[in-house]
């Protein structure tokens, strides 16, 4: 929430601290900071094995960084689709409308955990994340 002099107060989050919750495709959200109209960042986790559901955004787009595990990221943009894989140090966007779908690797030496900004915010309607078919059958609810 901005001030009168439309400044924003300072965000510190603990990843720690931070609420469990499920996102649509799956994966569990540790939601972290917003910042009021701008972006928000949150940390998602997917154990070893474990596969998300496809999903596009209506309203917001990702910027992502591994931080821990290993996987893969399929994305889809009308006629174009590839498949990154995903370790320590790979960041990748994305974009509006791209439908897309990971998943961590069954030998992965851990959860992959991926630190990620949503800009705008995340809006917590039921419409923002749309199902979409995607590359792989997802093992989460």
């Amino acid at each position: 929430m901005s001030n009168r002099s439309g400044q924003q107060p300072f965000g510190t989050a603990e990843e720690g601290g931070a609420p469990v919750v499920t996102a649509p495709d799956g994966a569990e959200v540790r939601p972290l900071l917003v910042l009021d109209g701008q972006g928000s960042l949150a940390v998602f986790v997917l154990a070893p094995g474990q596969v998300t559901h496809a999903v596009s955004h209506a309203t917001v787009q990702e910027l992502w960084y591994v931080t821990a595990g290993s996987g893969e990221l399929w994305r889809r943009q009308g006629a174009r689709e590839e498949t990154v894989r995903l370790v320590p140090g790979v960041a990748a966007s994305v974009p509006l409308g791209t439908a897309f779908q990971f998943r961590a690797d069954e030998d992965s030496d851990g959860p992959l955990r991926i630190t990620a900004v949503t800009m705008p915010p995340w809006p917590g309607t039921d419409d923002e994340a749309r199902p979409e078919d995607g590359p792989w059958q997802p093992t989460r609810r």
